[in-house]
C-alpha cells in the first residue's frame, strides 16, 4: 500500500505526518515537527519521507523507524510505550492499524484499530492560525468483557540538534524553579502523583538547542492540559530518535472499560519557537483565543488573608474595605476564617455556613458596604477539603476519600494541614458541596470565588472498594466548576492550591486566574511570575502587592520594588492597608493608577524577556501586538561583579520603527532611588527598535531589590 501523507501548516509552523497499513504498525509518524515548509506536492512529501527515513542498522526491525504518535513495540520502539492495556490480565497490543482519516477544522482525525486487542483509538492532530499543536486521543473497547487501561500518552519527535531540555521544579513557596540537563540516551521522566500537578510541575517540558534562551535556539515545548496525576517524558533512544511524551498518569484499574466504553486522553498542547520567547507567546495567543477567556478588564482586588488571616471580622474588614476604596480596588475578596468555626486551620473545613458568632448579623452587612464603595465582592472556599474535626466529617465520614476500609481515624492515612479529600466523585458528596457553594452565591452579590486546594490527592481510596480514585475526584470537580458558572453567569473563579500546586490548561478551561505562590516576597516572585508565564498569560496570573516585611520569607523590601513585581499580571493587594499611615496610601493608589493605565498593553500583548548574561540583572516586557507601543523592566536582584552594568537590549520591537524611551514611574513619586544615567535623566531617547534591540540602552546603577520601569512608544 502507498503511504499517505498530510502536510498541516499554520502561524508558521508545519507539522507532516505520514501512515502505511502496511507497516508491523501502522500508527501516524510525524516526519516534520517545526518551522513553516511552504507548500508541497506529494513528490515532494514523499522525498521528505525518505531523506527523513533513518538507515536499518544490522539488529534494527524492518519497520521505518520513525516513532509514532502513539509508539509502542510493535513498531520496532523500545522506549517507553504510549500505550499499554490488557483484557483479563493477558494480551499486548499486537498490531495497530490506520483505517483511514478525515480533515476537521485545522487539522486531521485518524482512525486506528486493533483487532487482536480488540480496541480501536481515535487520534486527533490539530495545529492552530498562532501555530500551537493540541494532540488528542479516544480508545474504545471494542471487544465482549472488560479492558484494563494503564497507559495512553501522545508523543512527538524532537530533531537530533534538541540535545537540551529545559523543565520546571519547585516547592511550596518556591515554585517554578528552572532546571536544565542534557537530552542524552535515556528517558528524563516527570511524574506527579499528588492528584494535582504540583509545585514542582515541570509545567512545561522543553527540548532544543544546546544553550537556547528566550531569544535563540530553536526549542520544543509540551503541556498536557490536566489537572491530575499526570507523567511528562523527554526520551533519546540509543538509536538516536527522541520524543517529548505525556499523558495521565493511571493508577491500577483506575479505567477498566467495560465492552463499548471510551477512554478520552488529556489533550497535549504543542508549542515550537526559535528561542522561548516565540514557543511562549504561540501559547499565549492560543490561549487568549478560547471562548473562555476573560473578555472584561481584569479587575484590581485585594484579599484579606495576609491583612487579617483567620480573624475576618466585621469590625477588621470594614476599614479595609475604605482603605481598599481609597486606593482604587475593584474587588475585595474576604479570605478564609469566614466560615462556622473557622478559627485555625485544625477545623471546620466543610461547613460551609456563616459564622455567626464572629458575622451576627450575616456577610450582608461587609457585601452591602462593599459593593456601595464601587467593588465587587469575592469570598474564599476551599471546596475539595474536609478537616476530620467538622460537622460534615461527623455526619459523612464515607464521603473521605481514604487508602483502606472502615470509617475510624485510623482508616483515613497520613492527614496533611489537619484535612483530608473530600470524594467529590461520591454523588452525596458532591451534592452536598454544590448545594453549599449555590446556596452561597445565590444569597450574595458574590461575583468572585478564590477556589483552593490545600492537600495533595493521595492515598485516595473512593467508594466501598476503596479503588484509586484521583481521575474520578478531577473530574467531578471539572463537573462542579462547570456547573456552577452555569448557574451563576459572570461568576469569576480563582484556582489556587497552596499556591501554585494546580496550574495547568485544563483547569484553566473552567476558571479565570491562577495564584502562582503563596509566597509573594517581591524577590522570590521575580522567578516565580517570569517561568509561570511561561505558559499563562500575565491576565491569569495573580501577581500581589504585599505588606513590606514579606511573610513567607522575612525580608524587608521597600514599596517601589514590591509594587514593580507586582504590576506584571493581574494585580492585586495583600495587605492590611487599614493600618498604613496615611501618607502611604496615596503611594499606593499610584502604582494601582499606573497599572490599570497599562493594563490594555499588559493583558493582550506580548510578552519577551532578554537574554542577559549578568545573572542579577533581569529585563523582561510587553510589547502591544502592533508593536507600536511597549514596557519594559530591568530589575536588580543582587550586587553585579562590575559596575555599571553596561548595556542592555529591548527584545520584540519593529526594527523599522522609531520609539521614544522614557523612564517610567507611578505619579508623584519624585526622584527614583538609583543613579539615573544621562540618557534618562531628561526626555529619554528616540531610536529604531533595531538600535533598541541590538545596542541597547545603559542600566541604570541599581541597588539589589529595585526596578527602573521604561516606556518604549512609537514614533
Amino acid at each position: 500500500m502507498t503511504a499517505t501523507r498530510i502536510h498541516v501548516r499554520d502561524g508558521g509552523v508545519s507539522l507532516v505526518l505520514e501512515y502505511d497499513a502496511s507497516w508491523a504498525n501502522g500508527l501516524p509518524r510525524v516526519l516534520h515537527w517545526g518551522d513553516d515548509l511552504g507548500r508541497l506536492g506529494s513528490r515532494q512529501l514523499a522525498d521528505l519521507a525518505e531523506a527523513a527515513r533513518p538507515r536499518r542498522g544490522n539488529s534494527a526491525f524492518s519497520v521505518p523507524g520513525i516513532p509514532s504518535l502513539v509508539p509502542v513495540e510493535s513498531e520496532g520502539w523500545l522506549g517507553r510505550p504510549g500505550l499499554i492495556g490488557s483484557r483479563q490480565g493477558a494480551g499486548h497490543v499486537t498490531r495497530l492499524a490506520v483505517t483511514g482519516h478525515e480533515t476537521i477544522p485545522q487539522g486531521v482525525r485518524f482512525h486506528v484499530v486493533d483487532e487482536a486487542a480488540e480496541i480501536s483509538l481515535d487520534l486527533t492532530v490539530t495545529l492552530s492560525p498562532h501555530g500551537v499543536a493540541r494532540l488528542g486521543a479516544e480508545l474504545k473497547n471494542t471487544g465482549r468483557t472488560s479492558y484494563e487501561l494503564d497507559h495512553l500518552g501522545l508523543s512527538l519527535p524532537v530533531p537530533s540538534h534538541a540535545t537540551e531540555v529545559l523543565s520546571l521544579a519547585g516547592s511550596q513557596g518556591h515554585e517554578r524553579v528552572p532546571q536544565r540537563l542534557p537530552l542524552g540516551v535515556g528517558a528524563h521522566v516527570r511524574e506527579n502523583r499528588k492528584g494535582r500537578p504540583g509545585h514542582d510541575s515541570p509545567l512545561v517540558l522543553v527540548a532544543g538547542e544546546s544553550g537556547f534562551g528566550w531569544e535563540s535556539g530553536e526549542v520544543w515545548g509540551v503541556h498536557l492540559a490536566w489537572s491530575g496525576n499526570q507523567v511528562q517524558a523527554a526520551e533519546r533512544l540509543y538509536h538516536g530518535e527522541a520524543v517529548l511524551a505525556s499523558g495521565e498518569l493511571l493508577l491500577p484499574r483506575e479505567v477498566s472499560l467495560a465492552p463499548g466504553e471510551t477512554y478520552t486522553a488529556p489533550e497535549i498542547w504543542a508549542s515550537h519557537g526559535h528561542g522561548l520567547n516565540e514557543l511562549s507567546g504561540r501559547l499565549h495567543q492560543e490561549i487568549r483565543a478560547r471562548s473562555t477567556h476573560p473578555k472584561a478588564q481584569r479587575k484590581v482586588l485585594l484579599n484579606t488573608w495576609q491583612a487579617v488571616y483567620f480573624k475576618a471580622t466585621p469590625e477588621r474588614l470594614m476599614p479595609l474595605v475604605d482603605a481598599a476604596a481609597a486606593v482604587g480596588v475593584e474587588r475585595f475578596v474576604v479570605d478564609d476564617g469566614w466560615f462556622r468555626g473557622r478559627n485555625n486551620a485544625r477545623a471546620a473545613l466543610g461547613d460551609w455556613e456563616v459564622d455567626r458568632t464572629k458575622w451576627p448579623d450575616g456577610l450582608k452587612p461587609l457585601v452591602d458596604k462593599v459593593t456601595a464603595a464601587g467593588m465587587e465582592f469575592g469570598i474564599w472556599v476551599e471546596p475539595e477539603m474536609v478537616n476530620p474535626d467538622s460537622d460534615l466529617a461527623r455526619a459523612h465520614p464515607d464521603w473521605i476519600l481514604r487508602p483502606g476500609p472502615g470509617d475510624g481515624p485510623d482508616s483515613l492515612g497520613l492527614p496533611s494541614r489537619f484535612q483530608y479529600v473530600l470524594d467529590l466523585a461520591n454523588p452525596g458528596a458532591y451534592r452536598f458541596v454544590a448545594k453549599a457553594l449555590h446556596k452561597l452565591l445565590d444569597q450574595h452579590p458574590i461575583g468572585y470565588l478564590k477556589w483552593d486546594h490545600n492537600r495533595p490527592v493521595t492515598e485516595a481510596g473512593h467508594g466501598p472498594t476503596h479503588t484509586p480514585g484521583v481521575r474520578a475526584h478531577t473530574l467531578a470537580v471539572y463537573r462542579l466548576i462547570d456547573e456552577l458558572k452555569k448557574r451563576h453567569p459572570g461568576l469569576e473563579i480563582e484556582s489556587c492550591a497552596s499556591g501554585g500546586a494546580r496550574i495547568d490548561l485544563g483547569i484553566l478551561a473552567r476558571t479565570d486566574r491562577i495564584w502562582a505562590s503563596d509566597c509573594i516576597d517581591a524577590l522570590d516572585r521575580q522567578e516565580v511570575q517570569r517561568w509561570t508565564q511561561l505558559l499563562v498569560p500575565p491576565e491569569l496570573v495573580g501577581t500581589h502587592l504585599g505588606p513590606e516585611t514579606a511573610h513567607s520569607t522575612g525580608r524587608t523590601q521597600p514599596l517601589d520594588f514590591r509594587a514593580a513585581t507586582a504590576l506584571w499580571g493581574h494585580f492585586g493587594i495583600e495587605w492590611n492597608l487599614a493600618k498604613l499611615a496615611p501618607e502611604d496610601l496615596p503611594v499606593v493608589r499610584s502604582w494601582v493608577e499606573l497599572h490599570k493605565s497599562l493594563r490594555p498593553l499588559l493583558h493582550r500583548g506580548r510578552v519577551v524577556v532578554a537574554d542577559h548574561p549578568d545573572p542579577t540583572l533581569w529585563v523582561h516586557g510587553v510589547v502591544a501586538q502592533d508593536q507600536r507601543d511597549a514596557v519594559f523592566a530591568m530589575t536588580s536582584l543582587g550586587k553585579p561583579a562590575t559596575s555599571p552594568r553596561g548595556r542592555v537590549r529591548l527584545p520584540g520591537l519593529d526594527p523599522s520603527t522609531s520609539y521614544d524611551v522614557r523612564l517610567l514611574s507611578p505619579d508623584g513619586a519624585g526622584e527614583p532611588p538609583w543613579a539615573v544615567p544621562s540618557w534618562l535623566a531628561g526626555k529619554g531617547v528616540r531610536l529604531p527598535g533595531r538600535v533598541l534591540g541590538s545596542a541597547g540602552v545603559q542600566v541604570p546603577a541599581m541597588k539589589p531589590q529595585q526596578t527602573c520601569l521604561l516606556r518604549a512608544t512609537a514614533r
